[in-house]
């Protein structure tokens, strides 16, 4: 089946607290349900996935699952109901789902969730940083202190901690994933935190994987474009026109990104490696 675009292109005006919670949104994303069909891709290999209860992460989790992986997601506390449910969707694809609740914030939850994960999945194949947090702001003197170190704990010493905790049970053939932005490459005014970090992600892609490759390690990352999750009304004023902009002139279903994540991934990309894949709905990313 195709993933379902045309929902999407005139979303109705919505809102909600942050997090935000994917049965509220409307309409409800496409996640790969039953949408996706797996070619055993992944087959017999074990993924981490952060921020897998919704959007992006959730339909990585899923496709990963389809493609014969067993799935572990890491997620906040406040998101277990989400959370839940992309463990059924794993169960659902005969695979096994290992639901880690953490805050990434502190070097400690991420040796704590590495430990968990290796003790639950006996190894590791694939590690996907994709948890993110951002909130729009008119400019630079609406920035809090708190805003700033939340968006960079949460975005930059994550990643860098999670996979500086993984490294050692990396081996040969191994993938990293992170999860980039189109805001890396054209900013919004809105979101300059957000967008700092994204171009950051990039730079420590390019160089992880640089320093990893002699070891068989891939490090690459994807860049989505506009993609409807529960990330948007949960942080942005307006999403009436969202995704408006784009060349394809609609957002992008959260399964559109996750097929990108599966091709990363799996040995299909055995000689990619440094790599910013954008989808983006047709802006450019270089």
């Amino acid at each position: 089946m195709q993933p379902d675009t045309e929902s999407i292109k005139h979303l109705p005006e919505q809102q909600q607290e942050w997090p935000g919670r994917t049965d509220a949104l409307h309409p409800v994303p496409d996640h790969g349900e039953t949408s996706y069909t797996g070619r055993g891709r992944l087959e017999g290999k074990r993924a981490l996935v952060t921020g897998g209860d919704s959007g992006i992460g959730r339909a990585t989790a899923i496709a990963f699952a389809k493609e014969g992986a067993d799935v572990a997601i890491a997620y906040l506390p406040q998101e277990q109901d989400d959370a839940d449910e992309t463990g059924r969707q794993i169960q659902a694809a005969g695979r096994r789902a290992v639901l880690v609740p953490c805050d990434q914030r502190t070097d400690q939850a991420n040796q704590d969730l590495c430990a968990k994960v290796m003790e639950e999945l006996g190894g590791l194949d694939i590690l996907v940083n994709n948890s993110g947090y951002q909130m729009a702001q008119d400019g630079l003197e609406q920035i809090s202190d708190e805003q700033l170190r939340q968006t960079f704990e949460t975005n930059i010493f994550a990643m860098f901690n999670l996979t500086r905790a993984v490294l050692p049970h990396l081996k040969e053939g191994a993938s990293i994933v992170n999860c980039s932005s189109i805001q890396a490459f054209e900013p919004s005014e809105t979101l300059l935190d957000y967008a700092s970090t994204k171009a950051a992600i990039n730079n420590f892609t390019v160089n992880l994987a640089a320093q990893l490759g002699g070891r068989g390690i891939r490090v690459n990352a994807v860049a989505p474009g506009p993609i409807w999750t529960p990330l948007q009304p949960a942080t942005k004023p307006s999403v009436k026109d969202f995704g408006m902009n784009a060349p394809l002139g609609r957002p992008g279903q959260p399964i559109e990104v996750a097929t990108a994540f599966v091709y990363l991934a799996s040995d299909e990309a055995s000689y990619v490696s440094g790599t910013v894949l954008g989808v983006t709905g047709g802006k450019p990313v270089f």
